[in-house]
Order: structure tokens, then sequence, then C-alpha cells
């Protein structure tokens, strides 16, 4: 009897822990930026440093309704935008996604050329609508 018990246990305990992996939802880090986008949808920037950092950078985009929902958006597209100065040519840094597990979760990649303020240039297109906005991001 003891022996049933104790299979029965270990069985829920993977059970849980099955249950509770699957709905973890991805870890997204520290917020870098969140910005109101589209219809009634925030678009929150970040990753693990909370900071951006000119070269090669990961990034997360998560767009979210107005109760925190995170909210499949379908094509998403992020261009850092830095305007020309003296010169300096405008500079266009755009960034590649993948998707998570998560639904409004998506992963980016870019290479931020340089140091300073840039404009973010976030847009979708899909289930939600359609959207875009812009934000200043610092790169270290």
């Amino acid at each position: 009897m003891q022996k049933l018990t104790i299979a029965i246990s270990f069985v829920a305990l993977l059970l849980l822990i099955a249950a509770c992996g699957s709905n973890a939802g991805t870890d997204t880090g520290k917020v870098i930026k969140s910005q109101p986008v589209g219809n009634n949808l925030t678009v929150t920037l970040s990753n693990e440093d909370g900071q951006i950092k000119h070269g090669e950078e990961d990034f997360y985009l998560v767009f979210k309704d107005a109760s925190g929902k995170p909210v499949d958006v379908g094509s998403v597209a992020l261009n850092f935008y830095m305007p020309a100065m003296g010169p300096m040519q405008a500079m266009n840094d755009p960034t590649t996604f993948t998707t998570t597990e998560t639904p409004g979760v998506y992963k980016g990649k870019a290479n931020i050329e340089m140091a300073g303020e840039w404009q973010a240039q976030v847009s979708y297109e899909g289930p939600a609508g359609k959207g875009k906005t812009s934000f200043p991001v610092m790169a270290q």
C-alpha cells in the first residue's frame, strides 16, 4: 500500500511539473521600454540586461492587451533608425524575429551599429489588426 501511495504521489508531482512548465511562458527579462500601439495594445521591448547595447543584440517584443495578456499580432517588424548627423548618413538596423512558445512574444536579433539614441520603429499586421509606433531607445 505504501509503494502505491508513493507511486501515485510521484505521478501527481510529474503531472504538476509538466503543467506548470507548459504554462510558464517565455522569460523576457527586464523591460527597456513600453509603448501603446494599435488598438488598445502595448508593446514592450525587453532583454536580459534591461538595456540595448551596440553590436549583436538579442531581445524580445511582447504585445499585450489592456488586461496584460499577451496577444498574437501576426507579422512583426522592428527597425532601429538613427537620423543623419553631419557627414554621417542615416542608419537603419533591421531586426529578424522568431516566434516563441507564447503567442504575442517574439524573439528578435539585430546588429546595432553604434552607441547612441535610436528610434525603435515597431509595426505589426495580423489577427489583432494593424498598428505601428516608434519610441527612443539608448544603445550603450
